[in-house]
């Protein structure tokens, strides 16, 4: 059965490590006969949460920006990638504001099946379990019925184009086939 597939793409850079596996997890999972949509946040306008609460009530965010249209194909999808570089032993800034500004919706993301890619320059995959971690919270800790089916880990990826010398290239494929 075809499912549909949102990856979530914190890259700062295009073309940079995280975002070559998020295309190569893209190419898996086209092949595999799934509809996919990658998002590379960095192009996308999305503040801060402020605070506010209003969302609380109206289950809408009172800022005009390109959130509401990812809320949306989050809400649609089967199948949601989030795919950040790890600074300093955690997510990257972007892939946080995206988290923090999911809360309008965030008890419509129901029965969801979630992949993390990560990379980082650390080589030792324990120091990855931190973003890991902030991730679940997400994920299993706050939406309903949601699946954790694959982690990636792109270590000993510092500079651009490093990710291409590791084994995390074709993991990412095999897991974005396996979809």
């Amino acid at each position: 059965m075809s499912k549909k597939v949102l990856i979530l793409s914190a890259s700062p850079r295009k073309g940079g490590n995280s975002d070559v596996l998020c295309d190569t997890f893209l190419r898996g999972a086209t092949e595999a006969g799934h509809s996919v949509e990658k998002i590379f946040l960095r192009d996308k306008n999305i503040h801060y949460c402020t605070g506010c609460g209003v969302c609380n009530r109206t289950h809408r965010c009172v800022q005009k920006d390109d959130m509401a249209e990812i809320l949306d194909k989050m809400v649609a999808a089967d199948v949601i990638v989030l795919a950040t570089p790890v600074y300093f032993y955690t997510m990257d800034g972007q892939m946080k504001t995206l988290i923090d500004r999911t809360v309008p919706r965030y008890t419509e993301m129901t029965d969801k099946e979630f992949y993390y890619i990560m990379t980082a320059a650390d080589t030792e995959r324990a120091n990855l379990e931190k973003t890991v971690e902030g991730l679940r919270g997400f994920t299993l800790d706050c939406l309903d019925r949601a699946v954790e089916k694959g982690i990636l880990y792109g270590v000993g990826a510092w500079e651009k184009g490093d990710i291409l010398r590791t084994p995390a290239v074709q993991q990412a494929y095999e897991m974005g086939k396996a979809v």
